[in-house]
């Protein structure tokens, strides 16, 4: 089909929404990333690495348990648990060493460790191809202006608001996220009044990386699970943080919709070079705003 032939209402409505569920996996995995590097001042490249584990966590955990709705929901719990686990191993026994140094260290360091995590998450699983179902309840589509429209994307639309409010309420409404706000803007503060700081840091962290576990769980039944996923999704997750203001939550999720709805809108109007409408976007928000489209808090 020519770039803009065929374009119907129903076909924009489809790619519309297409674009949403997209966007939501982003700003989950993404919203992750901006706490880690809203609180701890870490850029987590590493973080691609515990999506897709999350992931492959939720291929085997589904599939202990036969499958079927049991298993999808019980790995949508227990895969970012896992992932959440091995964060607090390693943010223990690495990361709470690291946090005063530059931040180009940090970056070589976190990227050496997705290199581990790639390796032993070959290890550990395989290199073969992989994805599990969705419950009954989620298969199927529906019609939305005459075109079907996937279950399991409406879900999407769900669970993405969802996450983005509880984690508002967290970071808002709790004495534990109001600690870690205070955290991020004077740690030396915050321990003068005698709070455990290295315990406050250990809990953001492992929050961020239950999401990057989450969203990888969120994304299996939609693409093959496999080696390697990782890589695009932290290049994406980097970019939607960046444009949207580094370690604001918000400007997250406006990244995401940024990039998730371009990405299909590219697919509908000019499918041979869909994959450049997103870094155009970012191009042009940079261009326009340097620091973001919400404000940054670095």
């Amino acid at each position: 089909m020519e770039a803009g032939q065929g374009i119907t209402l129903a076909a924009i409505s489809s790619h519309l929404l297409v674009g949403l569920s997209r966007a939501m996996i982003l700003f989950i995995v993404s919203s992750g990333l901006s706490f880690v590097l809203g609180v701890l001042r870490v850029p987590n490249v590493a973080h691609g690495s515990l999506y897709m584990i999350g992931a492959f966590a939720a291929h085997s955990i589904a599939g202990a348990l036969g499958g079927g709705s049991l298993g999808f929901w019980s790995a949508l719990i227990l895969a970012p648990l896992f992932v959440a686990a091995i964060s607090l191993i390693a943010e223990r026994s690495l990361f709470c060493h690291l946090y005063e140094r530059e931040h180009l260290m940090l970056l070589l360091f976190t990227f050496a460790l997705m290199l581990i995590l790639g390796d032993l998450t070959k290890m550990t699983f395989g290199a073969d191809y992989r994805s599990i179902m969705a419950p009954e309840i989620l298969q199927g589509s529906i019609s939305i202006f005459g075109s079907p429209f996937p279950k399991y994307n409406l879900f999407l639309l769900i669970v993405g608001p969802v996450v983005a409010v509880g984690l508002w309420l967290f970071s808002n409404k709790t004495k534990i996220g109001k600690i870690a706000r205070a955290a991020a803007v004077d740690r030396e503060m915050v321990g003068a009044i005698g709070i455990n700081v290295s315990w406050v840091f250990a809990f953001a962290f492992v929050l961020g990386c239950f999401l990057g576990g989450l969203g990888g769980a969120l994304v299996s039944p939609t693409i093959s699970v496999t080696i390697g996923m990782d890589h695009n999704i932290i290049i994406e997750a980097f970019l939607i943080v960046t444009i949207g203001g580094l370690g604001n939550m918000w400007g997250a999720m406006v990244g995401s919709l940024i990039f998730g709805i371009t990405q299909s809108f590219g697919v509908l109007f000019w499918p041979q070079f869909a994959v450049v409408f997103p870094y155009a976007a970012v191009v042009i928000v940079l261009t326009l705003k340097p620091t973001g489209m919400l404000k940054s808090v670095w």
